[in-house]
């Protein structure tokens, strides 16, 4: 293994969803921009959701506003819907927004139906108009959640997540996050999953969205990455992982943490671009801004020994 691997840093939309305190607009920006600094090279900003249902994002397109553009940085936003992606476009004709949209389907019905108010024959219908809606205009990233695994139907069949990918595709959306949303992947059935993903859509590209709920999401990532997969999602601090409406895991669950995740990689020989000083002032500055520690070990316990050397001359 080894090369380059692509790091999504999601602590200002997939972490703050699970905040029930408002991060003031201007402190998100900073940490936005900070995180773009910092070398992550996509970073999700915000969400098009219903201000009125996810108040942590009410402030999506006044945040879009004021975010410094900068080349190579790909600022992501979530929509849940159609209306979600016309707010994207009406913002993107103002001359600011998002350039990236994640659409969002489950891997099951329960769970479609509890988390996005619709069938899976519904979902599907509205992501068919909110690609049309978009309009090429965005890089798009079809989200497939419970794809290891649902909380209402257990266990999730590959060939399920596969035909689901394959509808992506035929809809012209070529990056596919697979989200392991209450964190019940094993090694194994992360293995066999991407293996078969790999192998079925050589011109796709999958994205590695684990949780830590069970404590396995470093090793799911690297069981991941053995089966090609070279990009993934993470989380300042580990947070985040479920709307603040909705519990997984008796509420004690989050994304992988980032400090985590990329100590981990740079230690085995992959190159995450991540300034790693800058990483772990970013990881105090996540924690001011939720004003309690967080679920790093890193954070905790420091750099290993091999990187930090790296971290002082960069």
């Amino acid at each position: 293994m080894g090369g380059a691997v692509t790091i999504c840093e999601c602590f200002a939309r997939d972490g703050l969803q699970h905040e029930t305190v408002f991060v003031p607009t201007e402190e998100k920006v900073a940490l936005i921009e900070a995180f773009a600094d910092a070398g992550f090279p996509r970073v999700e900003a915000t969400s098009y959701s219903h201000p009125g249902r996810v108040p942590a994002f009410a402030d999506a397109s006044e945040l879009l506003q004021r975010l410094k553009r900068r080349d190579g940085v790909w600022y992501k936003a979530t929509c849940p819907n159609e209306r979600a992606v016309v707010r994207a476009v009406a913002d993107l004709d103002q001359g600011f927004g998002a350039n990236e949209l994640s659409l969002l389907v489950s891997a099951t019905e329960s769970h479609t139906e509890r988390n996005l108010r619709a069938t899976r024959q519904e979902q599907w219908a509205r992501v068919e108009r909110m690609v049309e809606a978009a309009g090429r205009r965005f890089r798009l990233v079809g989200v497939i959640s419970v794809a290891l695994g649902c909380p209402f139907e257990g266990d999730v069949d590959p060939a399920s997540v596969a035909a689901d990918a394959a509808r992506f595709r035929e809809l012209g959306v070529t990056h596919v996050t697979i989200g392991d949303t209450i964190g019940a992947a094993s090694p194994r059935s992360t293995k066999a999953l991407f293996s078969r993903l790999a192998a079925d859509f050589p011109d796709m590209v999958f994205i590695g969205h684990f949780h830590d709920t069970r404590g396995t999401a470093l090793v799911n990532c690297l069981a991941a990455l053995e089966e090609g997969c070279r990009w993934l999602d993470s989380a300042f601090g580990g947070v985040g992982g479920h709307p603040a409406e909705i519990e997984y895991g008796k509420g004690f669950t989050g994304n992988v943490a980032t400090e985590d995740l990329v100590a981990l990689l740079e230690a085995e020989g992959f190159r995450t671009g991540v300034d790693l000083d800058r990483m772990m002032r970013l990881s105090e500055r996540c924690e001011h801004a939720l004003r309690r520690p967080l679920y790093s070990k890193v954070a905790r316990a420091g750099l290993p020994p091999s990187l930090e050397r790296q971290a002082a001359y960069g």
